[in-house]
């Protein structure tokens, strides 16, 4: 019998479907937060609506309010269902190494030309990628399986000025948990563990009480 090449392009883009994300029936949902940075403990309450945006409420300091936004952003965002061509079309895919753990180097060319990823068990565990202004280097060495697609579960980022090469700000450790809230998976508890110039910060946001809208 004999094997079937497969492409960059087969390769990244079945890691691409693989992905967890909502259909289009998400109908958006509430929860209660409680956000732990540090010492400091803030609690309010939330809600994402069905176009995935999102709104804090009950919580009356500024920058505490920005955070649980910023994470709801950011979660929302990898949840949206957009076909590969909509999202990768205008790029070209070329092999690269293959580190020692068996991870396939996938580089970008085209729209995304210097941005690369590494692709291990039919998942994304390495993003390299220019996004305004600045390069994103995303590391997961764990992941939910959903059986709808994966989730990641332990993972780390950190910034790069593109020209220079100097590290922005401090390398940030994210762990991730997901509960089934009717046919979707919901972020339940994020914690993440920033070092910068050899200080730790904590910051958990730990979301409960968890209620699809209509």
């Amino acid at each position: 019998m004999i094997a079937v090449q497969t492409s960059a392009r087969e390769l990244f883009q079945a890691a691409y479907e693989n992905r967890y994300t909502w259909d289009k029936n998400f109908p958006g949902y509430t929860a209660d937060i409680t956000f732990k940075q540090d010492e400091q403990v803030f609690t309010g309450k939330i809600r994402v609506n069905p176009d995935l945006k999102a709104e804090v409420f009950e919580v009356d300091d500024e920058d505490a309010k920005q955070a649980i936004h910023s994470q709801l952003w950011e979660t929302a965002i990898h949840r949206i269902r957009r076909t590969f061509e909509e999202t990768h079309g205008k790029n070209s895919f070329s092999f690269g190494e293959t580190d020692e753990t068996g991870a396939i180097e996938i580089l970008m060319g085209g729209k995304a030309e210097g941005d690369r990823y590494k692709i291990r068990d039919n998942e994304v565990c390495h993003v390299h990628r220019h996004i305004h202004g600045v390069v994103v280097t995303i590391d997961t060495f764990s992941s939910h399986k959903t059986g709808e697609g994966y989730l990641s579960h332990r993972y780390d980022s950190v910034y790069h000025d593109p020209k220079t090469g100097e590290q922005k700000g401090g390398k940030s450790v994210f762990e991730d948990s997901y509960e089934k809230v009717g046919n979707y998976f919901i972020l339940t508890r994020r914690l993440i563990h920033t070092e910068t110039e050899g200080k730790t910060s904590v910051q958990e946001f730990i979301f409960s009480n968890v209620q699809l809208l209509g």
